[in-house]
């Protein structure tokens, strides 16, 4: 019968080794029973190109015709099939360039763990601030028969806020060395080990009355989540393809967003973030860790690092079929070589090379600038101190709990609204829409606070617009700047250029988290002015320096970088 013809018989039935291998494919699918349609391919060397605006089959890159049979280039492995549906289903899938495919989906879950990790303990710290003081107040009356004054106990737990943060630097600083070192997935195994050890010490301070556990801890867990938003994204970003980065680079804020939220929820005073339970909540973080454990050893390393570092381009292969759901993972394979060639012609890039060499002056510039973008916004005013940010706002602890579950909520549907945004619209227009609409009501932000005595519903007001300040944080400053750190550098100089934004991004959450409640208590309910002054210069700096990265492959866009770089020699 027609339809059970193959097609390598029609090949073969040919007789002519050179014949046209477009046509030959077509009479098989014709007598295959199936309706060819019009398309721009283009027979080119014995092979037959899809143009981008094709819709309909077509025999794939990278296989020609070799002695009457359909061969794959690389190998030489000859292509058969029997079946007319899977010969279609082959020609259809192709280079799979944007498959999302099961193993990639739990590759990406099991990675964005550890950004779960890193949002929970950016929130948690939030609803039990005042049985924390409280705790580290009776302590001290059961050490030395004296209660803290208040500015003792307001530096003690500003202190225990932001060593999360000090923490965050070293791990921020490390993370290059760490990846490279251990490994994007071996590093991320053994970073579960700290946070393990962290989230057990938390657990444990109110059991031994010691609040200098819970500093200890916090310092721990900040280290463990400083080396997580350096690997994440790294890992996210190099097990992606082209036409899926920008969506799966936005994940790692998703994953951020997600913990945040659950630590706000299981704040609630009904919940754990009570006096009885607190430290159940700050132990809860190794949820996470113990759910990577789990899940990472069945995910594949990067296959860009086992190429381009480790130089295995056979177990690189074998990561990328897994990832992909295929074997045409060639175009892949030459892609990070035609990066890797132009690495070969520059000099080993270190810390202190990545600051001397005029082609990454710019991108790192950039890099550093989108981080501060990100922690100078003020947005980590709302998440550290939501709570007591509402009280003075004059709602109850219960509605003031609630409220600022509210804004991990947010945060968690805007990262969703994001994800296939990012591919779309791009980088840099999301960017500056997040920062302008950040501007404007961060002042409406300051307005509502100021006149808060004048009528109740104000009260509402001041919820509701910081609840679409968060909106436009999420739009863009959110995610943005860990993504695009990463697509800016090549693979030489990316896990040292990622180690230098991590580590400005957690200088600059130090900073916030730490001087915040002192600029609230020196200006009052203008306390977010200086994040207005930030935003608007960060939205000039975007409008005018930073570069589009959409749909750009990563030698492309360092490319831009070294004809900067010779541009400026002459």
């Amino acid at each position: 019968m027609a339809n059970d013809l193959t097609v390598n018989e029609t090949l073969s039935n040919t007789g002519n080794d050179n014949m046209n291998a477009y046509q030959a494919i077509n009479n098989a699918h014709t007598n295959a029973g199936f309706e060819r349609q019009e398309s721009d391919e283009n027979e080119l060397n014995g092979k037959i190109v899809k143009g981008r605006e094709a819709t309909s089959w077509a025999v794939v890159n990278g296989r020609s015709l070799q002695n009457g049979k359909l061969v794959n280039q690389n190998d030489g492995k000859q292509l058969s099939f029997t079946d007319p549906t899977q010969c279609e289903k082959e020609f259809h899938a192709g280079p799979s360039r944007s498959r999302v495919t099961g193993r990639l989906c739990l590759s990406v879950a099991s990675a964005i763990m550890g950004s779960v990790e890193f949002g929970y303990h950016t929130g948690v710290i939030n609803a039990p601030e005042m049985h924390i003081k409280e705790f580290m107040n009776h302590t001290n009356v059961k050490r030395t028969g004296n209660a803290m004054d208040d500015v003792t106990i307001r530096s003690l737990f500003a202190l225990t806020v932001s060593i999360f943060a000090v923490g965050g630097v070293i791990g921020g600083l490390t993370a290059g060395w760490w990846a490279n070192f251990l490994g994007r997935k071996g590093g991320m195994l053994v970073n579960n080990i700290i946070g393990i050890i962290a989230s057990v010490l938390m657990f444990l301070s109110r059991v031994v009355d010691s609040y200098e556990i819970v500093i200890v801890g916090r310092f721990l867990i900040g280290i463990n989540c400083g080396l997580y938003t350096g690997l994440t994204p790294m890992y996210l970003s190099e097990v992606s393809s082209l036409h899926i980065r920008g969506a799966l680079g936005t994940l790692h804020q998703l994953g951020t967003v997600t913990g945040l939220f659950a630590s706000q929820v299981l704040g609630f005073p009904e919940i754990l973030g009570n006096a009885s339970y607190w430290n159940i909540l700050l132990g809860v973080g190794l949820t996470p860790l113990v759910l990577q454990l789990l899940t990472l050893p069945l995910c594949p390393e990067s296959p860009r690092y086992l190429l381009l570092t480790k130089n295995k381009e056979s177990q690189a292969r074998e990561a990328l079929i897994i990832l992909r759901g295929t074997t045409h993972i060639d175009d892949d394979i030459e892609e990070m070589k035609s990066e890797n060639n132009i690495n070969e012609k520059d000099t080993p890039i270190g810390l202190m090379g990545l600051f001397r060499e005029k082609s990454l002056r710019m991108p790192l510039i950039i890099s550093i600038v989108m981080q501060l973008s990100q922690q100078f916004s003020g947005i980590n005013a709302i998440f550290y101190y939501s709570f007591n940010l509402f009280k003075h706002a004059g709602l109850s602890d219960t509605w003031s709990a609630h409220a600022t579950s509210g804004v991990g909520g947010t945060m968690v549907v805007m990262s969703l609204i994001t994800v296939p945004l990012m591919d779309r619209v791009g980088r840099r227009t999301l960017h500056l829409f997040g920062l302008g609409g950040m501007f404007i009501f961060s002042i409406l932000i300051t307005l509502s606070l100021s006149l808060t005595y004048l009528a109740s519903w104000l009260r509402v007001a001041n919820i509701a617009v910081s609840l679409l300040y968060v909106v436009f944080f999420g739009l863009g400053p959110g995610s943005i700047p860990w993504l695009i750190v990463a697509e800016m550098f090549s693979q030489g100089p990316r896990p040292v250029a990622i180690s230098v934004s991590v580590f400005t991004n957690w200088v600059a959450n130090f900073t916030v988290g730490y001087c915040f409640p002192y600029m609230q208590s020196g200006l009052g309910n203008f306390s977010f002015l200086p994040f207005t002054i930030t935003l608007g210069l960060f939205f000039i700096f975007t409008a005018k320096f930073v570069p589009e990265t959409k749909n750009r492959t990563i030698e492309q866009i360092s490319q831009i970088w070294k004809k900067s770089g010779e541009l400026n020699k002459l």
